[in-house]
């Protein structure tokens, strides 16, 4: 079809790209006249394809048609006109013409919130649900005919912006072009709007978006969220106007801080180290981050008292090169000043959004250890402010807000030990919703902790590094929270849980830069001139749920993958063992990471696990832990979103040890295969095939090593008697047959199984231990190395032992067969990509 596009924006530019490339020839881009000489990004876009771009100013005067705009219009020769984006009035003459008339998107759920300001109401109303509706325009206010309409969620602290970038811009997209589609195939329907519903509010602006503050505490975060970023809900407070952005409801708001009185409010606002706390006249708070002046500028409303108190830094002749580096970029993106000065300010030289987003790229481009957010740019609008910011965040002098942490302490392990236990949620420790809470019992004294319950979910080449380095730094103490928590052994809690957890970290973070597709031959049968090639890219939100047996070490495993792949996290601890995650989460924040990258959500996997697994927001879920629970996991994301799944299982791993095995490695090794982590370990061997030959011997010989342990553990005084502590003595199964149930599941405890097998009989031992649903581990003892790859090579398992066991490192992939999961962890191939396929 020969399409118009009546527009403007990012939205009307996206639009028109994707418009060519579903084969429409688009005969003239309508849109605004340039501002302070900048072309709007639809003109741009049209003018470099060599599409003839009109900048009318108006299309009518006082009601009427301008003649020669319509004839400049109508000479087009326009079938069907599409407006993605309009900020102007376009008469009928024009909207009638084409053949297929014209369509129009509208970021509302028609009939409701007709309007120019129909997202802002959305949000203002409170409504659940938003979405958009592309419409056959008439001369009426959004009241034509429906053509298509899409629906989503509307989250409780989504703004204009959030929402927008989420779905209404996204989806909006594809919708615009999917109307026109069903018009070029003659199936679009014309549903005629219904009254019932409908509304129509005023256009929101800065006059008009003043705070009412006689009302609840939630309409008042409805009413800020609303008008943020555009126009602003403002107030005057100590005799001046104030914008307020970053507005979200709390449950428990912070006391501690300094009381602000602000004309008309029930209530004194409280400044805090989290930000401006706010009380409707039902005496609920909400929370607002940043505050606006008269003059534009932007400040933390943490900072409300002290913002104008830092002084200038001096920089450095490092920092003055790099402070004329931004000169240059400034000067290239506000093409209307002759000079950029120390007081140009951005916004007031014509800057607009999307040059905040290049500002920010281009920041990035020269100095990678100066993370900017769009916020940094607001906050900062003339140039001289620019530098000082961006010079205190190589610094590492940013004054960002601190991280707040509440400690539950202990004294232990000769050390005061600080663990956090609250949800870490978007670089924030917060209370769960309701302030609900759980028990978790250390399983040395048997004495009780509160953690917190869940909330809902809240989507990287990362500092690794430096978390590895924090890591590293309170291992000690990670170690003692982990032997408090899980049980585990101090020693191998520090050299295990932590110590590979550290090398696990180090490791991906190598992996960050290094990330590559392919280059692959296609058909050569046809002549062709094509090239594929493939590109790695994030899959975005991942969602972790890991066991109590190594609760930092399976996070690890898991965590460094997904965030050396640049995805965002949402992790999930055993229920009874989530202290070492909370404590990452607060090396996490502490080492760098962007906010919202690591989330921390303890709670019950009925619960937290079950939301995971549904969420339609998550796009993998790694799952370490039983068979039942991976078998509802992967049904659960099946129907949720067809999200990718990766298990680690049960296991029943077996050992063939042969007569001619080294008898002493034999023993030290079979016992430790069993009893490693108190045989709380998912490789462990399930259950031990001895050659007859040496059978008597071998049990002879565990039997004795087990007594010598015991009676050196008697010796020693216990810290707690047997009724309030959770251990389990050593024991040995002996003549176990194939049909026993501990022949057959999962011990996970210090249980060692020893059945007999023929001298020689290779294949029937082999036969025996493959006859089980698991496939995670095995292991096999024996000084023929013929023998040892024959036996390799059948049993069927993930990983396979030679006259070793417990073998595991970072750089060598673990998973297992059958019942025991799919997917890998740890090595090159496990940071979780999306493959695309470029033609």
């Amino acid at each position: 079809m020969k399409i118009a596009v009546i527009g403007q924006s990012l939205f009307g530019q996206e639009v028109y790209k994707e418009l060519r490339k579903d084969g429409h020839t688009i005969v003239g881009v309508f849109t605004i006249p340039d501002k302070d000489g900048k072309a709007d990004p639809l003109a741009t876009e049209a003018e470099k394809d060599g599409v003839p771009v009109f900048k009318f100013p108006r299309w009518r005067v006082k009601g009427q048609a301008i003649p020669e705009v319509v004839a400049q219009y109508k000479a087009t020769g326009a079938e069907l006109n599409v407006l993605p984006f309009c900020s102007q009035f376009i008469p009928m003459e024009v909207i009638d013409h084409p053949k297929h008339g014209s369509i129009i998107y509208h970021p509302s759920l028609l009939p409701r919130h007709r309007g120019a300001s129909a997202i802002n109401w959305t949000l203002i109303h409170g409504d659940r649900k938003g979405g958009f509706t592309v419409f056959w325009a008439d001369d009426g206010l959004d009241t034509g005919p429906i053509l298509l309409q899409r629906e989503c969620d509307v989250d409780p602290n989504d703004t204009v912006n959030t929402i927008y970038k989420r779905f209404l811009f996204p989806e909006g997209v594809k919708g615009t072009v999917e109307a026109v589609r069903l018009i070029a195939e003659g199936k679009a329907p014309r549903i005629t709007q219904p009254q019932e519903g409908a509304t129509y509010e005023c256009i929101q602006k800065k006059d008009n978006s003043k705070i009412d503050w006689n009302q609840s505490a939630e309409a008042l975060h409805n009413w800020i969220r609303g008008n943020d970023k555009v126009p602003g809900a403002w107030a005057e407070v100590d005799g001046q106007k104030v914008t307020f952005y970053g507005s979200s409801l709390v449950d428990n708001s912070p006391t501690n801080g300094q009381p602000l009185e602000i004309p008309g409010a029930s209530q004194p606002g409280i400044v805090t180290k989290a930000g401006l706390v706010l009380f409707g006249n039902d005496s609920k708070a909400l929370l607002v981050k940043n505050l606006q002046f008269e003059d534009g500028k932007m400040i933390a409303a943490a900072q409300y008292f002290n913002s104008g108190s830092s002084a200038a830094v001096e920089l450095t002749e490092e920092e003055k090169t790099f402070a004329e580096q931004m000169r240059a970029v400034w000067q290239s993106i506000l093409t209307n000043v002759t000079e950029i000065e120390d007081s140009t300010d951005f916004f007031k030289s014509g800057a607009a959004s999307m040059d905040v987003v290049r500002l920010v790229e281009e920041v990035k481009l020269r100095a990678s250890g100066c993370q900017l957010q769009n916020e940094d740019v607001y906050m900062n609008t003339t140039f001289q402010d620019f530098i000082q910011m961006c010079v205190r965040k190589l610094r590492g002098e940013d004054g960002e807000e601190e991280l707040v942490v509440d400690y539950v302490e202990k004294n232990i392990n000769n050390m005061t030990i600080k663990m956090p236990h609250q949800l870490f949620i978007n670089g924030e420790f917060v209370d769960a919703d309701g302030g609900k809470t759980y028990k978790t019992i250390n399983p040395t004294d048997g004495t009780v902790r509160t953690k917190r319950q869940t909330l809902d979910p809240v989507c990287l080449c990362v500092p690794t590094h430096r978390l590895a380095d924090l890591m590293e730094e309170h291992q000690e103490e990670l170690a003692t929270i982990e032997a408090i928590d899980s049980g585990a052994v101090y020693t191998l809690a520090l050299k295990t849980h932590v110590g590979m957890s550290i090398q696990t970290f180090r490791y991906f973070a190598g992996w960050c830069d290094k990330i590559q597709g392919s280059t692959i031959p296609i058909n050569q049968a046809r002549p062709n001139r094509n090239l594929t090639f493939t590109k790695k890219e994030p899959i975005g939100v991942c969602a972790i749920v890991i066991p109590w047996n190594y609760p930092l070490m399976m996070l690890a495993w898991k965590t460094a993958a997904c965030l050396a792949a640049g995805n965002t996290v949402v992790l999930k601890p055993a229920q009874v063992t989530p202290l070492t995650a909370l404590k990452f989460a607060e090396l996490a924040a502490r080492a760098g990471l962007p906010k919202g990258v690591v989330n921390i959500l303890p709670g019950s996997g009925a619960l937290v696990g079950q939301r995971l697994s549904d969420h339609p927001d998550v796009r993998k879920l790694g799952f370490t832990g039983s068979t039942e629970i991976g078998k509802h996991i992967m049904k659960s994301c099946a129907v949720s979103n067809v999200k990718k799944v990766s298990l680690e299982l049960g296991g029943k791993s077996p050992l063939i040890i042969f007569g001619d095995c080294d008898m002493d490695k034999a023993v030290r090794m079979g016992m430790s295969s069993v009893f490693f982590n108190k045989g709380e370990n998912c490789i462990a061997a399930g259950r031990l095939f001895v050659e007859d030959t040496i059978h008597d011997q071998f049990v002879k010989r565990v039997v004795s090593a087990a007594e010598k342990w015991a009676a050196k553990r008697a010796m020693k005084p216990s810290k707690c008697g047997i009724s309030t502590c959770f251990f389990f003595e050593p024991t040995l199964f002996t003549d176990v047959q194939d049909h026993m149930y501990i022949a057959k599941e999962e011990s996970f405890g210090p249980v060692m199984i020893i059945s007999k097998f023929k001298s020689g009989d290779v294949d029937d031992v082999l036969r025996r231990a493959n006859a089980t649903e698991y496939g995670l581990a095995s292991g096999v003892f024996t000084r023929d190395i013929s023998k040892a790859l024959y036996v390799s090579e059948k049993l069927n398992a993930g990983t396979v032992f030679v006259n070793t066991y417990n073998k595991t490192d970072v750089a060598s992939p673990f998973g297992g067969f059958k019942q025991s999961g799919f997917g890998k962890d740890l090595g090159e191939k496990n940071c979780c990509f999306s493959f695309i396929h470029i033609f």
